[in-house]
């Protein structure tokens, strides 16, 4: 029997086969939330362009505010109105400018003082007068020019996946349109003559041994947010003519084919020599728990191969070698170098006294008291225990835990975005 492959290193032989997409689009700014950026985004201006306030209230000469032997209050005449989108006039010594938030600051003025330190006083001719009453330092409330963005910068960089905050990154620095990765290509299947799709047969009428394809619907909403185009190919017969027929047609368009069931040895497993027939495969045996079996390869088609991967049948295996395998794979298709989940310390709520020859993923939720609580059935067979949790508990191979010990906690947000 060949050993258990850690999942680190089913991970890298994975990541090492993940040739990224070489096609690239252009998509306008607005519609690439989750997209892959397939160049540079560099920034041909400063941001902000030129100093400006941070606050709604008057630019003044710190040297007029602060002289010697003034005493606060002091009053200064207001020379001009500054509004964002417009620019004012050099400050004259002795007076202030009412300034507003965003607009660029005057020359001549060196610190902002808020309106909430200041009284405005009416004199029935120009703009008034200011009472001022502190002291500002030097600086104050100014954002200066370029402080965020310096012209030359590389703001995002390719690879990058993108998110509501880049866009509007994109956008301060005047793109319109940004360079993205293709789509991943994706055909989905599940095997099964057991699988039954919801809305097909009530559950009152459910023959004996049949069940609902969970699978598919969570497969597919996962490779959806992850940016694929996905072509749903249905419930594959147990039959090994059928299953190649699906192997072939779907192998002939798409970038990767994604199966759930079948991924065993046994007689009505058809998956392995079904794609063996067509092209290579490897069938690893994954040291995590759960979701062991899972298979990999490649099927050739004109002008190259569609990779393959088959995940296990039980749902929270199937589930939990997605978004630990599949997911990272499918990023690295679009360009993305950091793929793997963020892991971080978290208190464990609960016992694991037995420990496992394999690696575990234990789902765990936060509770009120900021620990985390154990779903009470970690069966590989109850989704119930993946849509109650919050996240996974990453449990090495032969370690128990104790309540109250820190744990390696990866939450769904990560895995499933």
């Amino acid at each position: 029997m060949k050993p258990l492959k850690p999942l680190d290193e089913a991970l890298a032989d994975l990541l090492a086969r993940a040739t990224p997409l070489p096609e690239a689009e252009t998509v306008t700014t607005f519609d690439a939330d989750g997209r892959v950026l397939a160049q540079n985004c560099v920034s041909a201006l400063q941001v902000p362009p030129q100093d400006n306030s941070s606050m709604d209230g008057y630019a003044v000469r710190c040297a007029d505010v602060a002289a010697v032997g003034v005493a606060l209050p002091i009053t200064l005449p207001v020379s001009q109105r500054i509004a964002a989108g417009s620019a004012g006039d050099p400050l004259l010594p002795g007076t202030a400018a009412r300034i507003f938030t965003g607009a660029p600051v005057p020359e001549g003025a060196d610190a902002i003082l808020m309106q909430e330190d200041c009284e405005a006083l009416a004199t029935g001719d120009g703009l008034g007068q200011v009472r001022i009453n502190a002291v500002p330092p030097q600086g104050q409330w100014i954002r200066r020019a370029g402080e965020d963005i310096t012209r030359g910068a590389v703001v995002l960089a390719a690879g990058t996946r993108l998110t509501p905050a880049g866009l509007g990154l994109a956008a301060s620095i005047g793109l319109h349109e940004l360079q993205v990765a293709r789509r991943p290509r994706v055909a989905l299947f599940s095997t099964g003559d057991e699988l039954v799709m919801p809305g097909e047969v009530p559950p009152e009428q459910m023959r004996p041994g049949a069940i609902y394809n969970s699978n598919r619907f969570f497969l597919r909403a996962m490779l959806l947010r992850l940016g694929c185009e996905v072509t749903d190919f249905g419930i594959v017969p147990d039959r090994r003519d059928a299953t190649i027929d699906a192997l072939r047609s779907a192998s002939a368009a798409h970038d990767l084919i994604l199966t759930s069931g079948g991924v065993s040895v046994g007689e009505e497993d058809h998956i392995k020599p079904a794609v063996e027939s067509l092209g290579t495969l490897d069938l690893w045996q994954i040291a995590m728990k759960p979701g062991k079996p899972f298979a990999y390869g490649q099927i050739p088609r004109d002008g190259g191969a569609a990779h393959f991967m088959g995940l296990p049948g039980n749902p929270v295996s199937s589930f939990l070698t997605f978004a630990l395998l599949v997911r990272p794979f499918v990023l690295r298709l679009q360009g993305v170098v950091d793929v793997a989940p963020q892991p971080i310390a978290a208190r464990a709520d609960f016992a694991w006294p037995k420990a496992d020859k394999r690696r575990e993923f234990l789902r765990v939720r936060h509770n009120a008291a900021g620990g985390l609580d154990l779903f009470h059935n970690q069966s590989s067979g109850v989704l119930t225990s993946a849509a109650w949790g919050d996240g996974v508990v990453d449990n090495p191979a032969g370690q128990t835990i104790a309540s109250g010990d820190t744990v390696r906690f990866i939450a769904f947000s990560e895995l499933l975005s």
